[in-house]
């Protein structure tokens, strides 16, 4: 948070923006006893419920479960060896060195009997030696091998025999509180209430920045043994508080009480200038670090800090006498110094040269009333546009007077000859002369070309307009056709247009010049207000800061932001006076130097916080070895110590260790490498703040060792073993293999053998001695043709039947084709005792279906044989095929006299004959399962018996493995 304080007496008008840190940003308790900064550069603070470590950006704390003696510290010190001894309660000493806190329970250099007393200051000596003086007034050795109470003690040894000895026990502290100047073993010592001596004499500086301060109530004394000098008294200033720290800050003095901070500018230069700041504040210890940023402790309030640029910049707002922090116009009169502020609510703030501020209000109208240009007019009369009027403003006397009343003025112009031009949204109006009205669009923006001719910026591009022709004509030079203008400078014959959106346009005579923008880096393609310096210098506010350019080259030369001291980055307007910038933002007035504001080039210190490894943290080293772990994340954590604008650092890491190439850029300070194999590698990390350039590189040796299996005569016995593992397992493949060649083997013979059987079984002796018998009746009768008739198909019928028994599957075409031919035989044979029929499925002609051969044909033959030929009349048979799931259902269906009636007259020879072409059959579909998985089925139904009524006959269900195809 930025916090404004106003100061008093005769510089009523400047402040300083401070900025508070709290226990909301990570520090350890609101109420601070202390800081220091030790060797590299961090900010320590001492608070009762432990110390915290600040780099700028994160707080580090410290308590007694981090290792702490006592949560309540009280002070701290820091030495040259880069130790920060913490001052507790208990009294105990300890410290802490290189991310490690040391005391007597890790440290028996340290074992010390306190007696309930605590240290109250430090003093460092040759060889790393530390004294402390105790609340007991005694004195402390620390010797880095032991602490002990000195012999010095019995001399009567204490505070001020320290501190004038400072060239033997160097003070690590720059002010002390004593309640009285005598000192008993120095009775030629000198006391001087008031200075012999000038403030601005060097010598005495000297003296007092390199001797010892000594407080005494509301009194600051340069002390050595021979004189105790007074430079400053409070009485003097108005400063009745007992002062409880101090801070010498170049020619400047800071002064803290239990009330108030006190800003002493120059006060060593002999000025007499008195800022009061953070009142009713009760101020611990004032801290000026290395960079010249102060911090000033507080009791309650947390830490407070000003960053050392802001001491070159002035602010007003609010808070130090202006009527509000929204600033949108500004202006400074020559002939008298007043400097003009432009607020919203009409309000003009004037501030003198003694710093006086005065608040006059111009425009009392309802809604919005800003003040939002001032201009010069004539002698001591400054022209003052607000939003619902035009005013003359008299810098002498401070009186203001109506012009016109005018609504929502946009802006206003003034001719070198003094004609006033306005642009009042939808007209544009010359004062006293005419009024160019009812325009369909919204006029922003004026610039006087001279004193009868003028530009007019609006929201749909760029008009021209004189007092002859009192009427707008547009400007059609290319991109400006249309274009949102927000603003118009007219500088020695170019036009300046500042957009709302585009960046700037410069136009000569008709045409377009220049075009700058974000990409020729303009803070920002939103342009609020153009200001010209006269001295060629145009300066841009946009709503990110603002841009200086120089007319003559027409180029940016620089950018100016919050970044670099600004109150806020939203610019309303800029004023220049004798190289001092005046810059008006909605966050206040701020006004600096112009040529010389402070830029930190200078490269951040960078650190390491610490290193992971798995689910272990490792305090930060220059080398780190772990052995590797399987799905680890390594991960480094780095810090810089930037307390000026650290959200703007930004790292580079490169793990390559080729320093020239391979950076990778991230505004994260966490670097993971996740799964880090096992190696040599080395991380180097740099960053750099705003403006700076890179750090050095800071690098960390990374050494990941290989476990065991990850050896290379680990990895080379578990490639053997593999070989060895892929060996078995191929000879156990091949052994499979060839196990089930041999099983495969056998399956085919025993199907070769079945098929042998089946052939055997598939033409019965009996058909073949009967068919021989009926050739040779037809013979005898005399029946020659219808003999060689029979014997032909009879041929035919054994050749098909020879070649289907060499196949594993046939087409159904081809078995109904060998069936029909084969009951034609048995037709002629049995005197046509019978008929038969094939139904078959619709949906088995949409394929090409395969079955094994030899499976349907004994059926069809013991049908006839025992069912039909034993009939006394004709019989029928019906041959049924259809498709079930991937299965052939076949069913032989005839009309005879029954399998159990057949079975009742059969001779013993006959009945084992069929049972063995039946169980042939059910031997063959069981091989075929083992093949291909499918299961085929044999079923034989008395149909007499089994619930058809009084039909006789027997139904034979067959269900045969196929292969389909389209």
């Amino acid at each position: 948070m930025l916090v404004i304080f106003s100061t008093a007496g005769a510089i009523h008008a400047q402040g300083l923006m401070i900025r508070n840190y709290n226990v909301k940003d990570g520090l350890a308790n609101a109420t601070v006893y202390a800081a220091v900064q030790d060797k590299d550069g961090f900010i320590w603070f001492a608070t009762p419920t432990g110390a915290s470590k600040f780099d700028g950006k994160r707080f580090r704390n410290y308590s007694k479960k981090d290792g702490l003696t006592d949560n309540d510290v009280i002070k701290l010190s820091a030495d040259s060896e880069g130790r920060i001894w913490f001052t507790t309660l208990n009294g105990k000493p300890s410290y802490y060195y290189k991310s490690v806190i040391h005391t007597e329970d890790n440290d028996p250099t340290l074992v010390f009997d306190s007696r309930s007393h605590y240290m109250q200051y430090a003093f460092e000596g040759k060889a790393g030696v530390v004294w402390f003086l105790n609340t007991n007034n005694r004195i402390i050795q620390y010797t880095g091998k032991k602490t002990v109470y000195d012999r010095l003690d019995a001399s009567g040894a204490g505070l001020f025999f320290l501190i004038k000895n400072s060239d033997i026990y160097h003070p690590l502290q720059r002010s002390f509180h004593v309640n009285s100047l005598k000192d008993p073993d120095n009775n030629g010592q000198r006391i001087f209430p008031v200075s012999p001596y000038p403030l601005d004499d060097p010598a005495f500086n000297t003296r007092i920045r390199n001797n010892a301060i000594v407080i005494l109530r509301n009194a600051l004394y340069s002390y050595t043994a021979a004189e105790a000098i007074c430079f400053f008294n409070g009485s003097d200033w108005g400063i009745r508080d007992e002062i409880s720290h101090v801070c010498v800050d170049n020619d400047n003095l800071w002064v803290g009480t239990q009330r108030a901070l006190y800003y002493l500018k120059g006060y060593f230069r002999g000025e007499r200038k008195l800022v009061k700041l953070l009142d009713n504040h009760y101020i611990t210890s004032i801290l000026k670090d290395r960079d010249g940023n102060i911090w000033i402790t507080t009791f309650g309030d947390g830490v407070y800090n000003i960053p050392y640029k802001n001491f070159y910049f002035g602010y007003l707002d609010n808070t130090n006498g202006l009527y509000s922090h929204s600033i949108f116009s500004i202006f400074k009169d020559q002939s008298t110094n007043l400097l003009l502020i432009g607020q919203n609510a009409g309000i003009l703030n004037t501030l003198d040269n003694n710093g006086t501020i005065r608040t006059f209000s111009l425009d009392t109208t309802s809604g919005r009333n800003s003040v939002l240009s001032i201009l010069p007019y004539k002698d001591n009369n400054v022209i003052i546009g607000t939003d619902n009027g035009l005013f003359n403003f008299n810098t002498v006397t401070q009186r203001s007077s109506p012009l016109k009343a005018v609504k929502m003025l946009k802006d206003v112009d003034v001719s070198s000859s003094g004609k006033i031009r306005m642009a009042a949204q939808n007209q544009v109006i010359a004062l006293d002369d005419y009024t160019i009205g009812d325009l369909d669009l919204l006029v922003t923006s004026i610039a006087c070309i001279n004193d009868s001719a003028y530009y007019v910026g609006t929201n749909s591009g760029l008009f021209y307009s004189s007092d002859s022709l009192q009427r707008l004509e547009r400007i059609r030079a290319g991109k400006l056709f249309k274009l949102s203008i927000k603003d118009l400078k007219w500088i020695n014959g170019y036009l300046w247009i500042g957009t709302s959106d585009q960046g700037i346009y410069v136009m000569h005579g008709d045409s377009v010049v220049k075009h700058l923008s974000t990409a020729n880096n303009l803070a920002s393609d939103i342009c609020q207000q153009l200001y010209y310096d006269g001295v060629g210098r145009l300066y841009v506010a946009t709503n990110k800061g603002v841009s200086v350019i120089n007319v003559t080259q027409q180029s940016i030369t620089r950018n100016i932001t919050s970044n670099d001291g600004l109150m806020s980055d939203d610019i309303r307007g800029v004023f220049a006076d004798k190289g001092k910038l005046y810059i008006a933002t909605s966050n206040g007035l701020c006004y600096f130097d112009g040529d010389h504001i402070p830029q930190d080039t200078v490269p951040p210190v960078i650190y390491l916080s610490y290193i992971r490894y798995g689910d272990s943290t490792f305090l930060p080293a220059t080398s780190f070895e772990h052995l590797f772990k399987r799905k680890a994340s390594f991960e480094a954590e780095f810090g810089t110590i930037v307390f000026d604008l650290p959200e703007l650092v930004e790292y580079q890491y490169n793990f390559s260790g080729d320093s020239t190439s391979g950076w990778v850029t991230t505004m994260s300070n966490i670097i993971p490498f996740p799964d880090l194999q096992p190696g040599t590698y080395k991380l180097m990390v740099r960053a750099r703040k705003y403006k700076s350039s890179w750090s050095p590189p800071l690098a960390v040796n990374v050494h990941i060792l290989p476990r065991w299996y990850q050896e290379w005569w680990a990895r080379g016995i578990l490639l053997l073993v593999g070989l060895l593992v892929i060996l078995a397992v191929l000879r156990f493949i091949i052994k499979r293999i060839k196990q089930a060649e041999k099983r495969k083997t056998e399956y085919n013979r025993r199907i070769a053998e079945l098929e042998a059987k089946a052939l055997t079984n598939q033409m019965n002796p009996h058909f073949i001695f009967n068919s021989l018998n009926s050739v040779q009746h037809l013979i005898l009768e005399k029946e020659e043709k219808q003999a060689l008739n029979f014997l032909a198909d009879f041929a035919t019928l054994m050749r098909q039947m020879l070649n289907n028994s060499r196949k594993s599957y046939i087409s159904l075409e081809e078995e109904i084709a060998f069936l029909t031919r084969y009951l034609e035989l048995e037709k002629i044979r049995f005197a046509h005792s019978f008929t038969y029929h094939f139904i078959m499925e619709e949906a088995l002609k949409d394929y090409t279906v395969y079955i094994p051969p030899m499976i349907i044909q004994p059926i069809v033959e013991n049908a006839i044989k025992h069912g039909l030929a034993p009939k006394n009349i004709s019989g029928y048979l019906e041959i049924r095929l259809e498709m079930v799931d991937d299965l052939l259902y076949c069913s032989v269906d005839d009309d005879g006299i029954g399998w159990d009636k057949s079975n009742s007259i059969k001779s013993a020879r006959l009945i084992k004959h069929e049972s063995t072409a039946l169980s042939v059959i059910k031997e063959r579909l069981q091989i075929i399962k083992s093949f291909n998985g499918s299961v085929g089925k044999l079923e034989i139904i008395d149909k007499f018996k089994s619930g058809f009524g009084n039909k006789e006959g027997t139904l034979v269900e067959i269900l045969i493995p196929i292969v389909k195809m389209l």
